[in-house]
């Protein structure tokens, strides 16, 4: 099949959701409804706030009806996210504002709901952390709902999306992605929005479908029909490619196919080099949908089980018997396996169940994560006590993040006692102690691991942050991003310095940053002597077959070389070439 009927186009976004796709384009067309701008009389302003009232009962319903749908028809039930669309629809941040709009100002509805929501989206807008920031879509989904609905058009479209087609839009709702993919297995998914955490990529992960987000304005550019090549691990995407792109892409897809089954066939073996040292490889989640890849690719158990998600588009925070059934839930479905939880970690400027938005002027640095739960001890309690009751039903590790000294550890370990004694008075179920660490992400902990062992009984490395920390740059800036370097010589002795005070007590020591993950570092990784990397489902078998394939002494002597060198530029191009010379089907 000839494909140059149209041209050629090349885009470049963020690869998602690892894996390769070859298929047609099926744009999906999303584009916001225009809004009407009407000014109200007197005596229409209680029949518009009857029709708002009717609006808001028909979306609640609607998310309901789709949640138990999913649940009937699909293993990989994303009821939560639309539970949280449905909790927004109740927020009165939204609900009153939007009358108040529009009974003071006398505007319809559908113009109210969209004022609303964008001062709502302007809350998000400087969050550091990019899994709150990518929240703001959600404000944009829940509002599109309300205008549709108040305008009496159809939201919830029966897609007709004919098998292994990529999946091309703007963006994709989870009521969306919900109602496509429970029918249909697409080849892959492409948006012009959406970053790692944003809900497309969150559910292209659970089902394994590879997916490319952050493609700018690929969905104007890309017509029905077209073919696409799709690389969700390096974020490529080729529409309409040549025929010699095409066999290319081909062979790689071939590759990748062959690779990845060859790998899900030693998902139950153990990740031992050559010469018998064994390295524990775990599973990130945010969400208890991820466990069935999680577990079948291989993953030992959880390293790291982000509980933020609970805590977003919502007014007041989850109880404690909410928190205690989702924990509860992970726990039971790993069957014994490990699973470290972290307690919450909020950005510095997004905090749940705050009316108030009081910015700070550098909030990656501000109040956030250990710091904003020890500010706020009933709801770090509230969260306390869910994990200790959910401790009775699984292997529990709890993992406090953002750690900078002794002080912070001592306090909320405090909490925790705090917490036991008092379910233990009033006589309720908890498990036996479990294991309580913490996140080594600041520099401060790093340098101080060897007074921090005293008091943890393991260390978890995230590098995300204690890199940036290090090197005084904000990855998320686009103008310093380039100097995020994870083989900068002073992150390599930090990291050294880390694993070696955990060894010198005999305590774990783990990673569950995105450099863990990565390929390109495990060598390096593993010659630093980590005890247990942590990474999402896909990434777990390349890993695996990387340290299955190598001794410790291998890796070590690329370790010395690689520490005998100066900047982070000679540093990479010596690993990169190491890892090519001895993984070369890889790296391809």
């Amino acid at each position: 099949m000839s494909t140059q009927a149209n041209p050629t186009l090349t885009f470049k976004g963020i690869g998602a959701s690892p894996g390769v796709a070859l298929g047609h384009a099926y744009v999906l067309d999303r584009r916001r409804v225009r809004t009407p701008k009407l000014r109200l009389a007197d005596e229409e302003v209680e029949p518009e706030l009857m029709r708002m009232k009717t609006a808001l009962e028909l979306s609640d319903r609607q998310l309901a009806e789709l949640k138990d749908q999913i649940a009937q028809h699909d293993a990989h039930d994303h009821g939560l996210i639309l539970e949280a669309h449905r909790l927004m629809l109740h927020d009165p941040m939204l609900v009153d504002e939007v009358r108040k709009l529009i009974e003071r100002d006398r505007i319809n509805a559908e113009w109210a709901v969209r004022r609303v929501a964008r001062k709502l989206k302007h809350m998000f807008d400087n969050i550091p952390d990019e899994y709150f920031r990518e929240r703001r879509a959600d404000v944009d989904y829940v509002a599109d709902r309300l205008v549709r609905n108040l305008m009496g058009q159809v939201v919830d479209e029966e897609l007709e999306v004919p098998p292994d087609a990529i999946v091309v839009a703007h963006d994709l709702s989870p009521a969306d992605a919900a109602v496509m993919l429970r029918k249909v297995k697409v080849a892959g998914i492409v948006t012009d929005v959406g970053g790692q955490t944003s809900h497309t990529a969150i559910v292209a992960r659970a089902r394994e479908t590879p997916a490319v987000v952050g493609a700018g304005r690929a969905s104007e550019q890309i017509n029905p029909g077209d073919l696409v090549a799709l690389d969700g691990r390096r974020g490529l995407i080729l529409v309409n490619p040549s025929e010699e792109q095409l066999a290319r892409f081909r062979e790689s897809m071939r590759r990748f196919q062959e690779t990845e089954a060859a790998a899900l066939r030693t998902w139950d073996l153990p990740a031992v080099t050559t010469d018998g040292v064994r390295v524990h490889l775990n599973g990130n989640i945010e969400f208890a949908e991820e466990l069935p890849s999680v577990l079948a690719h291989g993953a030992e158990g959880i390293g790291l089980y982000r509980t933020e998600f609970l805590f977003l588009d919502r007014q007041t925070p989850p109880s404690e018997d909410e928190q205690y059934r989702a924990y509860r839930q992970v726990l039971e479905a790993m069957e014994g396996r490990p699973v470290t939880i972290r307690t919450l970690d909020l950005g510095g400027d997004k905090v749940p169940g705050t009316r108030k938005h009081e910015k700070e002027p550098n909030p990656a640095m501000g109040l956030r994560a250990i710091r904003y739960c020890l500010a706020h001890r009933e709801l770090f309690r509230t969260q306390l006590r869910a994990l200790l009751r959910a401790s009775a039903h699984g292997n529990l590790r709890l993992m406090f993040p953002l750690i900078s000294g002794l002080s912070e550890l001592r306090e909320a370990r405090s909490e925790l006692e705090a917490c036991r004694s008092e379910l233990g008075r009033h006589g309720v179920p908890m498990g036996r102690r479990f294991p309580v660490g913490i996140m080594v992400e600041t520099p401060s902990a790093a340098w101080i691991a060897d007074r921090l062992v005293a008091e943890a009984d393991f260390f978890s490395v995230g590098t995300n942050d204690l890199i940036q920390y290090s090197l005084a740059i904000d990855r998320q800036n686009r103008e310093v991003a380039y100097l995020y370097k994870p083989l900068h010589l002073s992150v390599l002795r930090t990291l050294q310095h880390v694993v070696n005070a955990a060894k010198g007590a005999n305590i774990p020591v783990a990673m569950c940053g995105e450099m863990a993950g990565d390929p390109v570092y495990t060598l390096v990784l593993l010659a630093l002597g980590f005890d247990e990397l942590s990474m999402t489902a896909m990434q777990i078998p390349e890993v695996k077959r990387i340290i299955r394939a190598v001794s410790r002494d291998d890796a070590r002597a690329l370790l010395e070389g690689a520490m005998g060198l100066t900047t982070a530029e000679e540093i990479e191009r010596f690993v990169h070439a190491e890892m090519e010379r001895r993984f070369l089907e890889e790296a391809e």
